[in-house]
């Protein structure tokens, strides 16, 4: 199967170098009985390459089980694993059949593998080695034939060097690896999974698309996402509910600013400069206090970017015949023609006289004169001119220009 035929069955979103070179290496491994690491950020779609692997293997008509191994407690791990014996330990009423019995002929998704324990990290390595363990409370050696696939969000090797995870299990893990790239890194996929998210989202509740100028396309692919696909999708499918609405005959997507957009983009929080110092280290940071500092830099450079956004908007130009901003298209999808668009929706706030533009003209004096404009333009109809700049007729009454103030309301 071609590459593309791949995406579509696993509906996979994306043109990215890097998350090709992914799926391509879970393709090669797929046949083998190797056992796999899988590297990325939390919510990158490590799963996904593992439900990959598992399709594309010798296996496929065997069980997959996906274990997260952060969500049990630590005294529990090794049952959930292993299995345990009627009697093993208080609560334990009945034999108990464990993951690796389970998925015996099948696969293993092991995904939060350094969240494991040490002794549970040995006995992982145990079965890896010779596919035998032992139910917890039992003597008795057990065969399995699983296939395992791990996966983790943190620096594996960085673990080792702090003595939490042990060395050989990780030279065993990592001999066949596979990195998924984080959503900041494929700032060219963002808007394809924003469209094909909204677009989804819309079609299953009756509502109009959400798309954006150009503008917000830039903000969005800009931020950070650091849920990366998960996130992005909470997000697109609230910013629809939220802004859309319901597809009438003449009205069947809504186009968003950058102005809105920012609205809605999370504020993340946290200190400056989070960093952790050791005095035995001579100095040097471990990667993950460099992400973290990296971290940082990029949330203040967001920060910023928002700020400037807020700073050097302008309201929309009202020339006589406006274009239709540009899209993006995510893979698969074609606008059908003759689709009426919405038009971008700009926010006046008329409570900050004081911020101004790059000409020294303040907000108020900005929308102002833009009022004037839509007046004359509709010989002073206030509900026309208030429709036409998509605010309220009372923001018109309160901004009235003085030409216009001892006109009647028509």
């Amino acid at each position: 199967m071609d590459l593309q035929g791949l995406k579509n069955k696993f509906d996979i979103i994306g043109n990215d170098p890097a998350l090709n070179l992914a799926l391509e290496t879970a393709v090669k491994l797929a046949p083998t009985d190797l056992s796999v690491l899988i590297t990325g950020e939390t919510g990158s779609g490590k799963e996904n390459i593992s439900r990959i692997i598992h399709q594309y293997s010798r296996r496929k008509n065997g069980k997959f089980f996906a274990v997260n191994c952060g969500a049990f407690a630590e005294g529990l791990i090794n049952s959930e694993l292993f299995g345990h014996v009627k009697g093993a330990y208080t609560g334990a009423s009945d034999n108990r059949s464990g993951y690796f019995e389970e998925a015996n002929g099948g696969t293993l998704f092991l995904d939060e593998i350094a969240e494991l324990p040490l002794l549970s990290q040995a006995l992982l390595l145990r079965v890896l080695q010779s596919g035998e363990y032992r139910k917890v409370g039992s003597n008795k050696v057990e065969r399995t034939d699983v296939r395992v696939i791990a996966a983790t969000n943190i620096d594996l090797y960085e673990a080792v060097r702090r003595g939490k995870f042990r060395e050989d299990l990780y030279y065993r893990l990592s001999a066949a690896s596979i990195r998924v790239p984080s959503l900041s890194e494929r700032k060219d996929d963002i808007y394809l999974l924003f469209r094909k998210f909204t677009s989804d989202f819309s079609e299953k509740y009756g509502m109009c698309k959400v798309l954006l100028t150009e503008d917000a396309v830039r903000m969005l692919k800009n931020y950070r996402w650091p849920g990366n696909v998960r996130q992005l999708m909470g997000f697109a499918e609230a910013l629809t509910a939220q802004e859309s609405t319901m597809v009438t005959p003449t009205t069947q997507r809504v186009v968003l600013d950058e102005l809105t957009l920012a609205r809605y983009l999370p504020k993340e929080q946290g200190p400056n400069l989070p960093a952790v110092y050791e005095g035995d280290r001579g100095g040097t940071l471990s990667d993950a206090e460099k992400q973290a500092i990296f971290k940082a830099i990029l949330d203040l450079k967001q920060e910023v970017d928002a700020l400037k956004a807020e700073i050097h908007a302008r309201p929309v130009p009202l020339p006589p015949h406006r274009e239709e901003p540009q899209e993006a298209e995510w893979q698969g999808e074609e606008d059908l023609p003759g689709e009426p668009h919405e038009k971008p929706r700009v926010s006046y706030d008329s409570s900050t006289p004081e911020q101004t533009g790059d000409e020294g003209h303040t907000m108020k004096e900005i929308l102002r004169e833009n009022i004037r404009r839509a007046l004359e333009k509709h010989g002073g109809n206030r509900k026309l001119a208030a429709r036409e700049l998509g605010i309220s007729e009372r923001t018109v009454y309160r901004n009235l220009p003085p030409e216009f103030q001892k006109i009647k309301k028509a």
